[in-house]
């Protein structure tokens, strides 16, 4: 084997949230930037970091820029859910029903993701998240783990949906809670951690390059 030096690393993209209504500081995007400081996913992973604005048109344009500019083996999209207790990977996203404001108070055009008509109204990621749930609940990081079917219909499933458009064998979504309810910074970025590594060992596992 090689030195993982002088081989070329699959590069991962992870994003987050910026600020709206009353998450004034994202718990997705500081979570993020927390794993990304903290060693990121390791030495052997080339990890690319994003804050995406809580915007529709942004969305639209932003993501599939990065798939083309950085051709990433995985991509994952984390947002915060006040809801939420725990991490929660989600498994599948929607194409309608995007009737909320987004930061700039637009909603997208027929509340649509995609308008062409052959755009499925779900698409599902290959990834099987219940899985990675697992693998986080094993992991001793601290942090629970659920599995989820709904991304709620704003822009975390819009985000979702898109990334499922451009290549579903390798995009996932994970929702976080607001930070220090109950987990902090560090402990949302070390299961975020757990969970993308878990994601990549089930690309390695199928052959995905």
């Amino acid at each position: 084997m090689g030195d993982i030096s002088t081989q070329e690393k699959p590069t991962v993209i992870v994003t987050g949230f910026g600020p709206f209504a009353s998450h004034t500081v994202n718990s997705s995007w500081v979570a993020v930037q927390e794993m990304d400081r903290t060693g990121g996913l390791g030495d052997d992973v080339n990890l690319v970091v994003q804050e995406i604005p809580v915007a529709y048109e942004i969305v639209k344009e932003r993501i599939p820029n990065l798939w083309t500019n950085y051709q990433p083996k995985l991509v994952v999209h984390v947002g915060v859910s006040g809801i939420a207790k725990e991490l929660t990977l989600e498994q599948m996203a929607h194409n309608d029903g995007y009737d909320k404001l987004d930061v700039r108070g637009c909603v997208p055009s027929a509340q649509c993701c995609r308008l062409d008509v052959a755009a499925p109204s779900c698409l599902v990621s290959a990834i099987d998240m219940s899985r990675v749930c697992e693998a986080v609940k094993k992991s001793g990081c601290g942090v629970d783990a659920v599995l989820s079917f709904d991304p709620g219909r704003y822009l975390c499933d819009f985000i979702y949906y898109t990334s499922l458009s451009v290549d579903r064998t390798r995009s996932a979504f994970i929702h976080v809670p607001p930070l220090n309810r109950p987990y902090s910074a560090q402990q949302l970025a070390a299961a975020i951690r757990v969970a993308v590594r878990a994601m990549l060992d089930q690309l390695s596992e199928r052959g995905d390059a």
